[in-house]
This record gives C-alpha cells, sequence and structure tokens, in this order.
C-alpha cells in the first residue's frame, strides 16, 4: 500500500506542477474536484489492500490498543486539506486552561526519526512544520511527533518530563488504527464533499466513504459564512450517519496579521483597500479560502503557491524577493500561513521578506450554533475519563 502511495504522490506532484502556474493572479476556481481516471486500476488495487486492512483490525487479527487516559483523535478520509490543525488548535485552546495537553503527531516530512519530545530549541525540520507551529504558540503543552502513535503515547505517558499529561490529542491518525481513541473526529471539506470523491489516486480518499462509521463526530469545515439550512439537510443527508455519531459545521474566520519579525505588530485586515498590493505566498493544501478572503479587501493579489508542506529552495526566497520589489505600488505587503511562517523561520531569510512578511492566523467558528453543544462532548469525555477525575 506505501508502494502504492509513493507512486501516487509522485504522479500527482507532476500533474500539479504541470496543471498550476507557480505565479499568478490570484482567482477563485469553480471547477468540481479533480479525478485522475488515468490510475483507475491502480484505485482497484488500492481499494482491496485498504479494505482487507480494515477487515483485520475489525476481526482483531491485528491489533488495537485502548488507553487509560482521554485519547481524542482528529483527522480524515481524505488527503490533505480539511482544516486540522485550525480544529486541533480549537480543542487546545478548549482544554489546555484545566487539562496538561499533550499533541501527538507523526510529524510529517521532518528530519528526525522515532520519538521525538518537542523543546523551546526545536526546529520545523526536527519535529515537522505544524508540531512545530502548535509548540511555538502553546509552549505549556507537550508536543510529540512518532509515526508509530500507540508508541508516542506510552513514551509521553512513562518520561519523566511528559508523565503529567492528561489528555492527548492525535493528529492525523483516523487510519492509525493501531491506537483506539476515545472520540474519533473526522473532518470533511465543504468544497469536496467525500460522498463526490473516489478512492486514491483515481481521487483523494484514503479509505472508502464507509469507513466512516468509525468516527464518533464528522465536522463539515470550511463551510461558507452565509450557508442556508438546506445546505445542512443536504449534506447531512448524504453523509447518513448512525444514531452514535455527532455533526457540526464550521467555517473559518482569520484574525489580526501579525508581523514575521515583530510578532506584537499587528494590521487588521480591515486596513487592507483597493490599493493595497499583496504578495500571496502559500505551500498548503487548499488555499482556496484564503485567496477569498483576501479578494474581498482587494483585487491586487500575487500568489505563489507551493505544494503542500513545501520546503522553499534559496532560487524560491530569491524568486519571492524579484517579485515584491516588481510590485509598483505603495502600500504593498507578503502575507502567509502559520504553517508556512513555521517553515520560513528555518530559513535565513532576505530582509525584503522579513520586514513586510505578515502571518494570517485562522479560527475555527461552529455553525448553526452549535459550539456549545461540541465543547460539552469533548469536556464531558475527558472529564468522564480522566486518570484525575476525582480532582476535577
Amino acid at each position: 500500500m506505501k508502494i502504492i502511495v509513493a507512486i501516487v504522490g509522485e504522479f500527482k506532484a507532476k500533474t500539479y506542477l504541470c496543471d498550476n502556474i507557480h505565479l499568478h493572479q490570484a482567482t477563485m476556481s469553480t471547477e468540481p474536484a479533480k479525478k485522475y481516471w488515468a490510475l483507475a486500476p491502480f484505485t482497484f488495487i488500492y481499494k482491496i489492500v485498504t479494505g482487507m486492512r480494515n477487515k483485520l483490525f475489525d476481526w482483531k487479527i491485528l491489533p488495537s490498543e485502548e488507553f487509560d487516559i482521554p485519547v481524542i483523535s482528529v483527522g480524515n478520509l481524505t488527503v490533505g486539506g480539511t482544516g486540522k490543525t485550525p480544529h486541533t488548535e480549537y480543542l487546545i485552546n478548549l482544554l489546555k486552561d484545566k487539562y496538561k495537553v499533550a499533541l501527538l503527531s507523526r510529524g510529517y516530512k521532518r528530519k528526525s526519526k522515532g520519538f521525538r519530545l518537542a523543546t523551546s530549541v526545536s526546529t520545523a525540520k526536527e519535529i515537522g512544520d505544524e508540531p512545530y507551529q502548535i509548540k511555538a504558540k502553546y509552549p505549556n503543552i507537550h508536543v510529540a511527533v512518532d509515526a508509530d502513535r500507540r508508541h508516542g503515547i506510552h513514551s509521553l505517558c512513562e518520561r519523566d518530563v511528559s508523565k503529567d499529561v492528561e489528555v492527548i490529542l492525535l493528529d492525523d491518525a483516523f487510519q492509525h488504527r493501531y491506537v483506539t481513541p476515545g472520540i474519533n473526529i473526522v473532518l470533511m471539506d465543504y468544497n469536496r464533499p467525500i460522498y463526490e470523491d473516489a478512492m486514491m489516486p483515481t481521487g483523494m480518499l484514503r479509505e472508502p466513504t464507509s469507513s466512516l462509521h468509525r468516527a464518533h463526530a464528522i465536522i463539515v469545515t470550511k463551510c461558507p459564512e452565509d450557508i442556508k439550512p438546506i445546505d445542512f439537510r443536504v449534506v447531512s443527508k448524504h453523509l447518513d450517519l448512525r444514531p452514535y455519531q455527532r455533526l457540526y459545521f464550521t467555517t473559518f474566520s482569520y484574525g489580526d496579521m501579525r508581523a514575521f519579525h515583530t510578532p506584537h505588530t499587528t494590521r487588521a485586515l480591515a486596513t487592507l483597500s483597493e490599493h493595497t498590493h499583496i504578495l500571496l505566498i502559500t505551500g498548503i493544501a487548499s488555499a482556496a479560502p484564503l485567496v477569498e478572503k483576501l479578494r474581498e479587501h482587494t483585487g491586487h493579489i500575487i500568489h505563489m503557491e507551493y505544494g503542500d508542506h513545501h520546503n522553499f529552495t534559496h532560487a524560491e526566497l530569491q524568486a519571492m524577493c524579484k517579485t515584491y520589489a516588481a510590485i509598483d505600488a505603495t502600500d504593498k505587503l507578503i502575507i502567509t500561513t502559520e504553517k508556512d511562517a513555521a517553515r520560513l523561520s528555518a530559513y535565513t531569510l532576505d530582509d525584503t521578506i522579513t520586514k513586510n512578511l505578515y502571518i494570517l492566523p485562522i479560527k475555527v467558528e461552529f455553525l448553526q450554533e452549535q459550539q456549545q453543544s461540541f465543547d460539552n462532548y469533548i469536556t464531558d469525555y475527558v472529564s468522564k475519563n480522566s486518570r484525575n477525575r476525582i480532582l476535577h
């Protein structure tokens, strides 16, 4: 299965470079999600392998371990782009003032191996860009990386430096079935619903939609703020959830931009105008919502778009400087995401970038007045299953 995924990743990376202009005027696309029908034979093989693996877990032939500590998994059925990091940060904010929280991630594209517990001096190359971003943002929680989530949980609970952990959040672990979480949260992008997608490599599904039965909660992410009640009902009908499953809808809101070189310096999105020119730099799975938000303020956006978790080269950093310098405007700035800023911090950047770069943070907001219901669902589970529940 890993070989198939590697082939798929290489093919889609090359296709991405052919289908997307690296530097372009940012526009919104309303085209349906692309499917790679030429790869359909591989989909048949991948579906068999994935289905057999899941059956081995269902039949208890492959072991899945439960823990005497609250474990919450945030994952998805698709490859990237559903908003796992903002939703994980929502959970951290919800729990961190009452419990000692730990985040366990695979640490995608990190240069290290095995279990690593992040410290104040850990780098994005050592632990991965998303764990680095979260550790920098929440220095008082434990952040660890380990491809083997089961081993990672044991390591967190047994090490002297982190044995005070009371709840563990698993990042992107829905397919890691060697661990049985207390709550399995699956995210689905409103703009690319799983019931309209296809299995890899034809589409972006890691598993068939039938695997959704393992989820306790499904969150439909990136919904438009003006979504209509009929849209909620349509999505709910298509997902055909079971009685024990909960369905939530969220959207993204954007905070004030923070200056890269002086984090206490901020600039509100409202200060952007039709006279503002933006160089947008992204290396994320889906930048469309961000582009749409910025276009509410200005039509002058040049988007340098890279693949998800992209590691920048020296030539690309120089191209950013030249592109920004060529923008003929008095009010101009560079904007990037928190995840991209985490990777950019690992490089020695030209003053042109550092002095003009702003980070735009994302925040999750629940729709349909569902926030209190979700918060209660999570906190009730943690309080009832905490090893220190008597104290709480």
